[in-house]
C-alpha cells in the first residue's frame, strides 16, 4: 500500500541496498563510543526514507533493548537532537506531536496549527487524528475545541476531520456557484457569513478551489485573498489565506513559511525542522524551486548562512542540493 506521506518530488527516497540491522548496529556504535559520532548518525538518518528509519528503529530496539529515539535524545541536544528525533518519528505521529506542542501550555501557536491543518490532505489528516489519539488518549478535535474559539475553531475542526473532497474533478458549474456563494457571503452583504467561507474552503478539492478562485475574480473583479483580508481578521483570516495559498500552490506556501523562519533576527528552528522533515519525501524539490523563484537565492544557501555545525549539515542533507 502506498503511503500517503510519500510523493514524487521529495529530496529523500528509499536507499538502495538497504540493510536495517547493519544500519542499527552502526548507529549503536556511533552513540556508544566515547563522544558521539555525529557524522555516522547524519549519514544514515538523512540517507534513508522514513519507512526505512522505522525498520532501523525496530532492529535497534531488538539489539539494544531500548528505543533508538531515546538513545538519540540522551546523546544529542538542542536543534540537532530535535531534527534527528523528527527524522525517526513516523510522519503521522510527528504531525500529531507538532499539533500537541502548538496547543500546550499558555498561548497557542496558531501559525503552526494553521500550517499543518491547511496543507495536509484528508487521508493524511485521518492518519494524524488516529496517531494523536493513540499517543495522547484524547481526540485532536477535543483539544482544538478547548484551545481555540469562534470561526477559527470551526474551520480548524472541519480540516482536522479530513473532509476535503480529494476525488472531486474540477467542475466549472460548481465553481461558478461556489464563487457566487463566497461573493454573496462577503463582499455583497453587510457583515460576513463566515460559515459559507468555511463550507467552500474546507471541503472542496484544491483543483476545484483554483477554478472557484478564477470564477470569483470574474464575478467580483478582485482576488479572493483581497476579499478575505477586508472581510475577516485575526487567526481566522490567517487560516483562510493559508488555505487559498495551499490550493493555489502548496510548495510556494511552504517556501514562504521557510523564508519567514530564516529571515530576521534569530531563526525559527521549530518551523524550519517541521517543514524540512515533513516535506522531505513529498515535495521539497518543488519547495526549493519556488524558494529560488520567490527570493532569488537557493534554500540551501539560506539554510547555510543561518545555521551551523552538525545541525546545519543535517538540514543541508535533507535539503538535498543547491539550486
Amino acid at each position: 500500500m502506498a503511503s500517503v506521506w510519500v510523493g514524487t518530488r521529495g529530496t529523500i527516497r528509499d536507499a538502495p541496498g538497504f540493510n536495517a540491522s547493519r544500519d542499527a548496529e552502526a548507529i549503536r556504535k556511533a552513540i556508544r563510543g566515547i563522544g558521539t559520532d555525529e557524522k555516522t548518525l547524519i549519514d544514515i538518518l538523512t540517507g534513508r526514507s522514513n519507512a526505512q528509519r522505522q525498520l532501523i528503529a525496530k532492529e535497534y530496539r531488538a539489539a539494544a533493548g531500548k528505543d533508538m529515539k531515546d538513545a538519540l535524545k540522551g546523546d544529542l541536544s538542542g536543534n540537532l537532537e530535535r531534527i534527528m528525533v523528527a527524522l525517526v518519528t513516523p510522519p503521522a505521529v510527528f504531525d500529531a506531536k507538532q499539533l500537541k506542542k502548538s496547543m500546550k501550555g499558555t498561548g497557542t501557536d496558531e501559525q503552526a496549527l494553521i500550517e499543518i491543518l491547511a496543507s495536509r490532505t484528508s487521508k493524511q489528516m485521518k492518519e494524524v487524528a488516529q496517531a494523536y489519539y493513540t499517543v495522547y488518549k484524547k481526540s485532536l478535535g477535543d483539544d482544538i475545541s478547548s484551545d481555540t474559539s469562534g470561526d477559527f475553531r470551526q474551520a480548524l475542526l472541519t480540516l482536522a476531520d479530513g473532509r476535503r473532497d480529494e476525488h472531486q474533478r474540477p467542475d466549472e458549474q460548481l465553481a461558478k456557484k461556489d464563487a457566487q456563494i463566497l461573493y454573496n457571503a462577503g463582499e455583497k452583504r453587510w457583515g460576513t457569513d463566515e460559515g459559507k467561507f468555511i463550507e467552500v474552503l474546507c471541503f472542496s478539492s484544491f483543483p476545484q478551489l483554483k477554478l472557484t478562485f478564477e470564477e470569483y475574480r470574474n464575478i467580483s473583479g478582485k482576488k479572493l485573498e483581497d476579499s478575505i483580508q477586508s472581510e475577516t481578521s485575526g487567526s481566522f483570516e490567517d487560516l483562510l489565506l493559508a488555505i487559498v495559498k495551499c490550493a493555489n500552490n502548496t510548495p510556494a506556501f511552504f517556501a514562504e513559511r521557510l523564508h519567514k523562519s530564516l529571515k530576521g533576527a534569530g531563526t525559527d528552528e521549530f518551523t524550519l525542522n517541521r517543514i524540512l522533515a515533513s516535506r522531505s519525501e513529498i515535495d521539497l524539490l518543488d519547495i526549493r524551486a519556488e524558494y529560488k523563484k520567490l527570493y532569488g537565492v537557493s534554500l540551501y544557501s539560506a539554510i547555510k548562512s543561518d545555521t551551523s555545525g552538525d545541525y546545519e549539515a543535517t538540514l543541508l542533507r535533507i535539503c538535498g542540493g543547491d539550486d
